[in-house]
């Protein structure tokens, strides 16, 4: 892609993220977090696991597989836990229908996945901030910019808005070797009027990691490995509902084509040249339902 090949050679090749790294850092975030998960009855495992199961039987039945693609399957299966990689297969094929459900009944804000590159406990900063990044960092500047408000329109002070994203070769920080730990990762605590703005970079778009199982899967299906460019966000404030979401960018490539099925019209940012000259900014309000 132009802004990688663009990207200066000797950091991107420091900066490049193996399928098996990285899937072991995604699977190590999702136990640390699993560790607090809230048990779940057997009736409802049963119910979840048979329906489940009997929708794979049917497939074999409908599609009529074969022992050798059976027991491809298992081998590939093997593999993706080898390399690490049952987060991002969930991540990308699976969590945006959870998300779908989950949010089903929200009036504000949509959601979107939260993939498997978050990382809780990013640096503190306040309202008007800069996120850490690299005195050289690459990419053409942003100042994302906002107010975090209430359904009923009522300003939400001191909301927390956690910003996240991959820097303009694709890559995230502690997920790729070379970029420092928290590098374009921030949690921002709203002003008493809930605003903020944040200068940052704008992401690239970026290929899901595909020297692993996930990759030898979208090889066989011959489908497209790429995410468009896109900034993740949580945002969250006492007494309502933390809503997980990703923005992506307009006319950016791959919006109409997202790997993880994850891009909603709502979610589509329109920047525009900032007036001194700097790069661009675009305004982006948050409303959160009450808990």
């Amino acid at each position: 892609m132009t802004q990688q090949l663009d990207h200066d050679t000797d950091l991107h090749d420091a900066a490049v993220a193996r399928a098996a790294d990285s899937g072991a850092n995604a699977t190590a975030q999702f136990q640390a977090k699993q560790k607090a998960a809230v048990a779940v009855s057997k009736e409802r495992v049963s119910e979840v696991a048979t329906a489940a199961l009997t929708a794979l039987h049917e497939v074999i039945r409908d599609k009529q597989v074969s022992y050798e693609e059976y027991d491809a399957l298992k081998a590939w299966m093997i593999a993706v836990g080898q390399d690490g990689e049952w987060p991002l297969f969930l991540d990308v094929w699976v969590e945006h229908v959870v998300e779908e459900v989950a949010n089903a009944d929200r009036e504000g804000s949509k959601g979107s996945i939260e993939g498997p590159y978050y990382v809780p406990d990013a640096p503190a900063l306040p309202a008007r901030a800069t996120l850490p990044q690299r005195d050289d960092e690459a990419g053409t500047p942003l100042r994302f910019q906002g107010q975090v408000r209430a359904v009923d329109g009522t300003p939400l002070g001191g909301a927390l808005v956690e910003l996240w994203h991959a820097d303009d070769a694709g890559y995230y920080s502690q997920f790729a070797p070379g970029i420092p730990e928290w590098n374009l990762r921030g949690s921002i605590t709203a002003d008493e009027e809930g605003r903020f703005w944040i200068d940052t970079v704008q992401p690239a778009p970026y290929q899901i990691p595909t020297d692993g199982s996930c990759g030898r899967l979208i090889d066989a299906a011959g489908w497209s490995a790429w995410r468009p460019a896109h900034l993740h966000l949580k945002v969250s404030a006492p007494g309502h509902q933390l809503i997980t979401t990703q923005l992506y960018f307009e006319g950016g490539e791959y919006v109409a084509n997202d790997i993880a099925s994850a891009v909603k019209p709502e979610l589509v940012l329109a920047p525009t040249p900032r007036a001194d000259g700097q790069g661009d900014e675009v305004t982006y309000d948050f409303v959160l339902d009450p808990a």
